[in-house]
């Protein structure tokens, strides 16, 4: 599972972008799993899969690291 930073929250949207090896990567808060996305803040680690989004690559499955 690849793991990366959180570089950009937009909590008043309800999404935000990781940044991983393969670049930055959106994510939507329903992806987020074990903790709520209001918890995650930007610079956390977390571990995510890489899925297909409407446009293009996006993270799924998004965990705390």
């Amino acid at each position: 599972m690849p793991q990366g930073k959180i570089k950009r929250l937009v909590a008043d949207r309800g999404f935000g972008f990781i940044e991983g090896d393969g670049g930055d990567l959106f994510f939507h808060h329903s992806e987020v799993q074990g903790t709520s996305f209001e918890e995650l803040h930007e610079g956390q680690m977390v571990d995510y899969v890489v899925g297909r989004g409407k446009k293009g690559p996006c993270a799924t499955e998004v965990k705390v690291a």
